[in-house]
This record gives structure tokens, sequence and C-alpha cells, in this order.
């Protein structure tokens, strides 16, 4: 799980609760069924009216994702690249043919080389194919975005309707007040679900997605230098350019364990 995500969620909503009951409020004051249903219920139909019914149905599985522990995959990559790399120069770019490769964007990257692709077509395939793979995220988180901002509005349009049938019903002053604070809740509902569920993960999603993208632009790079025959102790260095400061000497270090395995392992021979 993804604790940023659980202990922002978390921490924003105990803050407002905490500091609502040191003002002296209760708790049960919070609670409002139809608030809760004109806030949500016209959330949610606003967002599936403003998208596909395939994208609404993927609302579930998007929040999910945002609740997963992030994996950093580049260093991974950069060795597995390496390593095809090393076999390509010394077996030759077919020798790759029979190798599992496990990441399926990798593994397609390799089949356009050992195909004969042209380097240009073949970096247009992929390049292609991240773009459309950011749209299809953009449509995910989008629809949080969507929700960020119908919420706020539906919150509004439950306390005009509170305020409708407390102005309808004069004839008892004693209960204006608790009224009134019951139709204020959808309000409440539509900007605390807006700032503290929909648009956090959205931007959680949006942050998966520049992740994804950021370990495909890798692999292209990586795949073109293959293709082109670069050395492999160059193409680790150029694309551990690509990683924050702090990983690339860790990145770059990992060379020197598996070069002295591989020599070993031909000294056997």
């Amino acid at each position: 799980m993804d604790l940023a995500t659980i202990i922002g969620l978390i921490l924003g909503v105990v803050a407002l609760v905490t500091a609502f009951v040191l003002e002296g409020g209760h708790l049960t004051s919070l609670l409002g069924l139809t608030a809760f249903m004109i806030v949500f219920g016209g959330t949610f139909g606003a967002t599936i009216a403003s998208h596909s019914l395939d994208e609404a149905k993927r609302i579930p599985s998007l929040i999910l994702r945002a609740f997963k522990a992030p994996s950093d995959r580049r260093r991974a990559l950069i060795d597995e690249l390496v390593t095809l790399a090393e076999v390509a120069r010394r077996d030759g770019l077919l020798a790759l043919e029979d190798r599992v490769i496990d990441d399926p964007f990798l593994q397609r990257a390799v089949m356009l080389v050992i195909d004969g692709t042209d380097p240009e077509v073949t970096r247009s395939i992929l390049e292609r194919d991240i773009e459309a793979m950011e749209a299809r995220h953009a449509r995910g988180y989008g629809m949080f975005s969507t929700m960020g901002g119908f919420a706020p509005t539906m919150g509004i349009i439950g306390t005009v309707m509170g305020l409708i049938h407390v102005l309808s019903n004069l004839s008892s002053p004693d209960e204006l007040g608790p009224a009134i604070a019951v139709a204020f809740l959808a309000t409440l509902y539509g900007v605390s679900s807006a700032n503290l569920i929909w648009i956090p993960i959205g931007n959680k999603l949006k942050l998966r997605s520049e992740q994804e993208a950021d370990e495909r632009w890798l692999v292209v790079e990586g795949v073109m230098g293959l293709q082109a025959g670069d050395n492999p102790r160059v193409l680790r260095e150029k694309l551990t350019a690509a990683l924050p400061p702090t990983d690339r000497a860790a990145a770059s270090s990992s060379a020197v364990p598996a070069a002295a395995a591989r020599a070993m392992a031909e000294g056997g021979e």
C-alpha cells in the first residue's frame, strides 16, 4: 500500500474533524444521509454523464491503483537493457530472440530490433505506444479531476435545496438553526470530498502515469542504443543519467558484481 496516500487522506480528515470537535462541535452533527446522497450521487452521476460507461467502470480499479505502493523499475530496466546489450555484442542480435523478457513493452521493442526494423521506424512505433498510454491514463485521472469540480457544486445545490426546505417552514423558529446547519452539510461534503479525496487521487494517478512513461522512455533510449551497437558500459552511463543523483551511484556500482560474475563464468568454461 502507498503510505503517502493513506497518511495524507487520514491526516486531512482527522485534522478537519479534530478542529471541529475542539470548537465544541459534536460528531453526530456531521452526519447527514440526504446531504451524502445529493453530493456523492450527484457527483458520480455528472461524472458518468461526462465520460463513457466503460471509463466509469474503471473508477474502483483506479482508486485501488492510487493506494497501491509505487515501484520504481528503472534500475531493474537498466540492468536488463545492459545485459541485452552484452548478449547482442557477444552473440549478435538474433541471440536475443529466445531470451525471456518479463516487461511487455521491452519485449516488443526488442522484437522490433531483432526483426531489423529501421531505427527511425522503431522509435516512431514506440513513441506512439507511449503517447497512447498517456492518453489512456489521462482519461482515467481526468475523471477524478471532473469529480473534484462537480463535488463542490453539488454541495452548493444540496445547501440551496436544504434552505428552500427551511424557508418553506418558518412557522417553527426554534427548528431553524438545526435545519440550516443540516443544509450546510452538503457544502461541507462537497468541498471536503473534492479536496481530500477526488483531486488528491487524480493527482496520484497522474504521478503514476508519469512514472510509467519515464520507464518506457528509458526503454526507448536503451533499445535505440542496443540497435546502434553501443558499448554496454556506455549504454549504462547514458541510461543512469535519467535517474536521480542519489540512485545513480547504486545503478553504476551494480555493474561491477555483474561483470565479475560473468568473468568467473567465462573462466570456468
